[in-house]
């Protein structure tokens, strides 16, 4: 099959004299994003040749810590919505957003 579009999606990042992120920006243009600026980066690729999931975890000095908390909680969350797309296992995608709701109420994310 003939590869008829590719798309890129770009990550910049300013880094101080430590190599410590003192900001993030990133462009998908495909997606109407261009050049944002965000406080926090999770990427994960899949190396299928070694067999194991390879990550780039950055964030920026002023991400404050109660927005990492509900960054990670969306993240898990959707992570879970994304294994039952990717596997249609909807047992363990359950399991997965049960872990979930239990992270949100230990951190106390959820109101009400």
């Amino acid at each position: 099959m003939a590869i008829k579009h590719t798309s890129e999606i770009r990550l910049k990042v300013g880094l101080d004299e430590n190599k410590i992120p003192e900001n993030i920006h990133w462009t998908a243009e495909d997606g109407g994003v261009s050049n944002e600026e965000t406080k926090a980066v999770m990427l994960s690729v899949w190396d299928s040749k070694s067999q194991e999931s390879l990550r780039i975890d950055l964030w920026t000095k002023e991400m404050p810590v109660d927005e990492m908390k509900i960054f990670f909680h969306q993240t898990l969350s959707a992570m879970a919505d994304t294994f039952q797309r990717a596997t249609n296992d909807e047992k363990m995608s359950a399991t997965m957003r049960d872990f979930c709701d239990y992270f949100a109420e230990k951190l106390e994310l959820k109101r009400g």
